[in-house]
């Protein structure tokens, strides 16, 4: 079943039970879906890895207006971000904890050579692409110059 007709179902769940919050968040994935394939040059149908990329946005934009709600006591507005962020995270693959993000570090550090923090560029292009949808790149980030400044 597609993202799409997963969100759809999801919709027609929590207008039945509704949940406000859930329905405000399951229709800003439909629309974010729908965007991306009415978009110019887009395919008619997106491919998970595609639909996988727009739920992480989705995820982030929330993550950062969380963080900016927060930090101006809008615990309102945050409680909103924060039950959006909950249902769209359903949909994302479960993230790596810190610890299997270092052990896959670690080898790509030891295969690609890298033994500074010059190297940080050509450790992360390949973390990025093999952690993708797994782990955040802030975390990534923070880790490989960890590893890279020992």
């Amino acid at each position: 079943m597609s993202l799409e007709q997963q969100i759809n179902s999801a919709i027609k769940t929590a207008m039945l039970a509704k949940a406000e919050a859930e329905l405000r968040a399951l229709r800003a994935i439909k629309a974010a879906v729908l965007l991306a394939k009415t978009s110019e040059g887009a395919p008619a149908e997106l491919s998970e890895a595609d639909e996988m990329k727009l739920l992480q946005k989705l995820a982030k934009q929330r993550k950062d207006s969380l963080d900016i709600f927060r930090q101006q006591n809008r615990e309102d507005l945050a409680k909103k971000e924060e039950e959006e962020l909950a249902v769209i995270e359903r949909y994302l693959p479960k993230q790596m904890e810190a610890s299997e993000i270092r052990a896959v570090l670690t080898d790509i550090i030891a295969t690609t050579g890298a033994s500074s923090p010059a190297d940080m560029g050509k450790v992360m292009g390949v973390a990025t692409k093999q952690l993708a949808g797994k782990a955040d790149g802030k975390v990534i980030s923070a880790l490989v110059k960890e590893l890279l400044t020992k």
